[in-house]
């Protein structure tokens, strides 16, 4: 027995260390940019697979595309402006205020779009608002790291 208890330490020592990958500061972890992708991902996905299965007119479905689309392209909009200004970067007012605007109109239509839609039951409402809202903040996050990355990059 003893002749296998070393045999067991040999193998446990002739295994190789995980080499650990170096990131540089102010870098996303791996786990968060794909964390981050994920949500997105599955955001977007639940509600476009939701709307396609949807027992909705076609115009009613565009609205509904449309919606999220500019949400998402807002939302992005908006970090980029928000993160311009906090590193100095100049960003003109009529900008920044068109990218808040631009936001608060895309979530202002999906909640009215959702309160007004008589054809669609309340889990289906709920539905529609939470993969909305992941599909926003996962963009942002995704924004974020990828421009959290380049940063890293560039200080090299």
């Amino acid at each position: 027995m003893s002749n296998e208890h070393e045999v067991s330490l040999n193998k446990e020592l002739e295994r190789k260390p995980k080499v650990k990958v170096e990131r540089k500061e102010g870098e996303p972890t791996a786990a968060f940019k794909g964390a981050s992708w994920g949500a997105l991902l599955v955001g977007v996905s639940a509600y476009l697979i939701g709307l396609f299965n949807a027992a909705m007119q076609l115009n009613e479905k565009g609205y509904y595309f449309a919606v999220l689309v500019f949400g998402l392209y807002a939302a992005v909009s908006l970090q980029k402006a928000v993160r311009d200004r906090e590193e100095d970067i100049p960003v003109t007012s009529i900008y920044y205020g068109i990218s808040w605007f631009a936001l608060i109109v895309s979530i202002s239509l999906m909640a009215i779009g959702l309160y007004n839609a008589g054809s669609i039951v309340l889990s289906e409402k709920g539905f529609y608002g939470m993969s909305f809202v992941l599909s926003i903040f996962a963009a942002i996050t995704v924004q974020k790291n990828i421009r959290d990355t380049q940063r890293a990059k560039e200080r090299d």
